[in-house]
């Protein structure tokens, strides 16, 4: 009994930590101006006049670690890119586009005689599936792309400006 009762509080101090909220708002005035993206931590910092401002959890593409190849690989690209577009009213609760493909992708891809794909984003969940809230992250489940809460992702938007920088790396 002791040994149950042991790892069911394991369990929900874990799946605790998911839920606390430990998310202190980025101030009004700030500006993101670079976005760094570690992979193999999944996390996404943002940064403004070289301070980091904040840090999130994120999930991402279902194909790996591995860089993206080619459309397709569901792998989330390596490189890096800047902010393209903002779109509220995507399939998925608001969205940063991302500039792949960059000249390094095209070229490997030409190589590989396979299309680049595109459409690369930060995103926040389905729409409809916002109550999931951070359990998304308990999986990498994207196509390639990279996912955030939507709260997270309106705060992010919010203060990112086009033409910011981001690059994402193992």
């Amino acid at each position: 009994m002791f040994k149950f009762v042991s790892i069911l509080v394991i369990a929900l101090v874990c799946f605790g930590f998911i839920f606390i909220n430990k998310n202190i708002p980025i101030p009004s005035n700030v500006v993101i101006d670079k976005i760094l993206v570690t992979k193999s931590s999944h996390k996404m910092e943002v940064f403004s006049n070289n301070k980091l401002i904040k840090t999130y959890k994120i999930a991402f593409g279902r194909g790996g670690n591995d860089a993206k190849q080619f459309e397709g690989d569901k792998k989330t690209p390596e490189g890096i890119y800047t902010i393209n577009s903002k779109n509220k009213d995507s399939g998925y609760h608001n969205n940063l586009g991302i500039s792949y493909p960059n000249k390094f992708d095209i070229e490997r891809c030409k190589k590989l005689n396979k299309p680049t794909g595109g459409d690369i984003k930060i995103h926040g969940l389905k729409n409809g599936f916002g109550f999931i809230g951070g359990l998304h992250r308990l999986f990498d489940w994207t196509l390639g792309c990279i996912a955030i809460t939507n709260d997270e992702i309106d705060e992010l938007s919010a203060h990112t400006p086009i033409g910011t920088i981001i690059e994402i790396k193992y």
